[in-house]
């Protein structure tokens, strides 16, 4: 099974938002940005200490687009949440063998991802900082 699919669900996530998150993080590794637009809602926004409720748009030029040839995989540490809100403790292993550790609040909405809330610390802590 790969790494993506280690963490177990906790606290009452259903399977169905369990699944959303984990294809949203498996688009990621894939490269694939027709999966991820597919899974995102159309009025979808990206917060984080560099972004503030981005765009879908915003979100592909300035997160998707500069990290996704970085990101070799996720290794999905904890899934918790309730209902249709999930967080995930992740390790993302990027190019040059260096890793990064962040914690995200996914909102789901009609089966899509409405909201992340992406929590890293230094500005440095994402991938495009780090290659």
């Amino acid at each position: 099974m790969p790494e993506i699919a280690g963490a177990r669900a906790r606290a009452g996530l259903s399977a169905k938002t369990e699944q959303i998150v984990r294809n949203y993080y498996a688009a990621w590794e894939k490269k694939d940005w027709h999966a991820l637009d597919s899974l995102l809602t159309a009025d979808f926004t990206f917060t984080s200490p560099l972004d503030d409720h981005d765009s879908k748009s915003v979100y592909k030029s300035r997160c998707w687009t500069p990290n996704v040839n970085l990101i070799e995989h996720f290794d999905l540490q904890q899934i918790a949440g309730s209902g249709n809100d999930a967080f995930v403790m992740y390790v993302a292993y990027i190019k040059g063998g260096k890793k990064i550790e962040n914690v995200e609040y996914l909102r789901i909405r009609d089966g899509k991802v409405e909201s992340v809330r992406c929590y890293f610390g230094a500005q440095n802590s994402y991938p495009a900082a780090q290659s």
